[in-house]
């Protein structure tokens, strides 16, 4: 079993986000600019990557109906997590 820090911590990468999300990566970069998809996190010059936590928790409010006003709020509580984490 899996535990809540090792998902904490975890980073995927872009396509793998697509494949949780089962979108393209037109409608990926679109959701950003929207704000219904958290922004990657820069791992060096040309690398990114995405907590998976947060990943799952926008999929699970879409899977439970929330509406996009929700899901706006949800990924802006998530991206100001990030920044208190450390």
């Amino acid at each position: 079993m899996k535990s809540e820090l090792d998902s904490k911590y975890k980073l995927i990468r872009l396509k793998e986000v697509l494949n949780f999300t089962a979108i393209s990566s037109s409608t990926h970069y679109m959701h950003i600019q929207q704000g219904l998809m958290v922004k990657p996190i820069s791992l060096g010059v040309n690398s990114s990557a995405y907590p998976v936590y947060e990943i799952e928790a926008i999929n699970a409010a879409k899977i439970s109906g929330k509406s996009d006003e929700e899901i706006k709020l949800l990924v802006s509580s998530l991206m100001k997590k990030r920044s208190e984490f450390c």
